[in-house]
């Protein structure tokens, strides 16, 4: 059983951040667009980064795919 103010528990979701920048804005764009909703952020982990690519075949896009977690209150 669980004594009372004993571990914490965290949820982990999944968000995509983009940038026509870089992959490290991409991701950074990613952390402070969740953390205006979401509160106590503790990791994000970069799960996966790819580019979209236009017609003339330059890159327009970095996308940062993060796994992200936040203490859970419920």
């Amino acid at each position: 059983m669980a004594k009372k103010g004993g571990g914490a528990v965290y949820r982990v979701t999944e968000v995509i951040g983009t940038s026509s920048n870089s992959w490290e804005d991409a991701a950074r764009n990613a952390v402070r667009t969740a953390a205006s909703t979401l509160r106590d952020l503790r990791i994000a982990e970069v799960t996966k980064l790819d580019v979209k690519i236009d017609d003339d075949g330059k890159i327009s896009q970095f996308r940062a795919r993060l796994a992200l977690s936040f203490k859970y209150d419920g």
